[in-house]
C-alpha cells in the first residue's frame, strides 16, 4: 500500500472523476468514495459488494475500461481507469 501523502491519480467511477491514491485495488477506491454496491445480483436484484477480498467469491466484479467482469479487488487502479459498476445501471 502507498503512503497517505502519496500523489493522487484521477480514474472516472460511473462517469464522475475520483482521486485515488496509485497502486490501490479497485475495490478500495470503491470503497474510499464510500461505495459498497458494485454489482446487482441477477436473481435477486439486490446491490452487491466485496466480500471475500482475495477474488474468489465475484461480489465485487465491475467493468473496467470497457471489460465487464473484473474483480475489483484483484485490479490496481492506474491513472485514467475507467471503472463503471452494475449498480449505477451498467452491464458489469
Amino acid at each position: 500500500m502507498t503512503p497517505r501523502s502519496a500523489a493522487r491519480v484521477e480514474v472516472t467511477v460511473d462517469g464522475r472523476p475520483v482521486l485515488v491514491r496509485p497502486g490501490t485495488s479497485v475495490a478500495a477506491a470503491l470503497l474510499e468514495q464510500g461505495r459498497w454496491d458494485f454489482r446487482v445480483d441477477p436473481v435477486s436484484g439486490r446491490d452487491r459488494g466485496p466480500y471475500c477480498g482475495m477474488g474468489v467469491c465475484l461480489e465485487c466484479e465491475v467493468t473496467v475500461d470497457a471489460r465487464p467482469h473484473v474483480r475489483a479487488c484483484l485490479e490496481r487502479v492506474r491513472e485514467g481507469m475507467r471503472i463503471d459498476t452494475a449498480a449505477a445501471g451498467e452491464d458489469a
